[in-house]
């Protein structure tokens, strides 16, 4: 079972009054509730959550001795007082500093991430490819017209197609050419986006707890959902009452939203992916020395395991698997973990070993599609709710792509720019 955060409920339904509601108890929520504070520590703030217990995707799942995420949740700041914020509200946890370890299953060798600065590791005949896909890349006078064909732009079709192309595929279970040229941050540096990353050994949550840390205990309410804003009247009815506000908040998926508002918007330009994410904990230790791994062979079911027993040190394998599929997708959890652990022993990371314990999680949405018509949709309704002091904030209020400091960082900027305003 999940384990639990103390947090506010409410028995019955009435009508209250707050400063800002804020819809969605997961990082940016929180994070922005903490802000608001700061800026305005003599304001109500009400957060909002429809789940049982607060942090969103940024969960934590503890069974049968192993402790894992909703999906894998490593933490790269490039802002250290974000870091240092945070950290200052979590003491006594043991938070790692990792030097990230990334492999790539690639026709049965395993090449170090990022791909295109390590192709050299790839057979000759496939190395050389590559290099002159490289050099002879199409150009042209026009922008790509997609994230595919600047992924042929910028690195060749050779690169392309043995990794960037079917494993973003994998995972965003649509075709790249659908994509806006600026849908993805495929990292540009040598290194990659995350050459060190940090994690608590009790789980991301432990981000969560932080984010709760300074806020009074009446500010989250669990088990309550937003069904309604009246943008004329600045209420808010949930399933248990309804509060007069100035500003509303949400990280809801933007769609959401706008029905809860009343607005009007293209459905046909937000569409998102699936993610199913098995948490798989076994008898005994497997491979050493790696963080996580990606598979970009059409033939294997997952996109990318990670091995939490090799970030924490603990003395049993315990694994994350991912695996995407389209919106709407019907997925059967039981027939997906036969095929999984099938998958896992070709792939060799299992060999022998005994699944002791398992859990699953369907993120859905889990990756937003960033197209042209997205990022035009989304600014039109997210700037007219904005309008009528409503605003719309991290990876699904804003229909994007961002890590969860990017979130803390956006939630921080509204907080300040609003707090000028009466």
């Amino acid at each position: 079972m999940s384990e639990g955060i103390a947090v506010a409920r409410v028995s019955s339904r009435r009508l209250e009054t707050a400063d800002v509601v804020v819809i969605g108890a997961g990082v940016s929520g929180l994070s922005f509730a903490n802000w608001w504070r700061a800026a305005r520590p003599d304001e109500r703030v009400v957060v909002v959550e429809a789940a049982p217990e607060p942090g969103g995707y940024c969960r934590t799942v503890v069974r049968d001795g192993f402790t894992w995420d909703f999906s894998g949740h490593f933490f790269h700041f490039k802002d250290a007082s974000i870091e240092q914020w945070l950290r200052a509200r979590m003491p006594g946890a043991d938070v790692r500093t990792v030097a990230r370890v990334a492999k790539i299953r690639y026709a049965g060798r395993d090449i170090d991430y990022p791909f295109q600065t390590h192709i050299h590791q790839l057979p000759l005949p496939e190395f050389l490819e590559c290099l002159v896909e490289l050099y002879f890349r199409p150009s042209g006078a026009e922008p790509p017209k997609s994230f595919g064909e600047m992924l042929y732009r910028r690195l060749g079709k050779g690169i392309a197609d043995k990794f960037l192309r079917p494993y973003n595929e994998k995972l965003y279970a649509t075709d790249l050419d659908r994509l806006d040229v600026d849908a993805m941050r495929p990292g540009a540096k040598p290194a990659g986006y995350n050459a060190t990353f940090t994690y608590p050994a009790g789980g991301a949550v432990e981000y969560v707890r932080a984010l709760l840390h300074d806020l009074p205990d009446d500010t989250v309410t669990c088990g309550e959902r937003a069904i309604r804003i009246d943008l004329e009247g600045r209420t808010v009815d949930t399933t248990r009452r309804k509060i007069a506000c100035k500003r509303v908040v949400s990280s809801a998926p933007l769609p959401v939203l706008a029905m809860m508002c009343g607005v009007g918007y293209d459905a046909r330009a937000f569409t998102s992916n699936q993610v199913l994410v098995w948490n798989l904990g076994f008898d005994r230790k497997g491979q050493r020395g790696i963080h996580w791994m990606y598979f970009p062979d059409r033939e294997t079911s997952f996109y990318r395991v990670g091995w939490y027993d090799n970030i924490v040190d603990s003395d049993r394998m315990s694994l994350y698997v991912e695996l995407g599929a389209p919106d709407g997708a019907k997925l059967d959890p039981d027939a997906t973990l036969e095929r999984v652990m099938a998958d896992l022993a070709r792939e060799k990371i299992i060999d022998g070993h005994r699944l002791v314990a398992h859990h699953h999680v369907v993120l859905d949405p889990a990756y937003v599609h960033i197209t042209r018509a997205s990022i035009d949709e989304a600014a039109r309704v997210r700037g007219l709710l904005a309008a009528r002091g409503v605003h719309s904030v991290g990876r699904y209020g804003g229909w994007t792509y961002c890590s969860i400091e990017d979130n803390m960082i956006e939630t921080r900027a509204l907080a300040g720019e609003l707090a000028k305003t009466r």
